[in-house]
């Protein structure tokens, strides 16, 4: 099947959206020990707990329809290479990969820039790939 590949621009545009509603989500999830222990926590282990919230967050999203609320604000859906749904396994490639290239500024996502598909290093390690949907 021929789709649509979104821009890098659109890509960065909903994961702002995500951004915001995954700030709440945090707040909460470190709300809840931050109280049991009386104050901020600088455990290690907790900068691990907030890493699996995010993830679960996103994981969640992709494997239930492909689609984080900025990815459908955006009309971006997340599809295998086969056109279906990804798993958790596929999810956490992506999620993994997708946390390295924030790491080093950025490049694979700016490998986007120079796919024909438009298609980020972390799409194309995870064997998933990103779609524009139609209006």
């Amino acid at each position: 099947m021929k789709y649509e590949y979104p821009s890098l621009l659109k890509r960065l545009i909903a994961i702002i959206y995500d951004g915001f509603l995954l700030f709440g989500v945090l707040f909460f999830a470190a709300l809840i020990p931050s109280l049991i222990y009386g104050g901020p926590i600088q455990h290690p282990l907790f900068s691990l707990y907030l890493y699996l919230v995010t993830y679960l967050f996103f994981g969640w999203f992709w494997t239930h329809g492909g689609q984080t609320l900025g990815m459908k604000a955006w009309r971006l859906k997340l599809i295998s290479k086969d056109g279906g749904n990804i798993g958790w396994d596929k999810a956490l490639i992506r999620f993994l990969f997708a946390s390295l290239s924030w790491l080093i500024l950025g490049m694979g996502f700016l490998w986007a820039l120079f796919d024909r598909n438009k298609q980020t290093l972390h799409d194309h390690l995870s064997r998933s790939q990103l779609i524009q949907l139609p209006r």
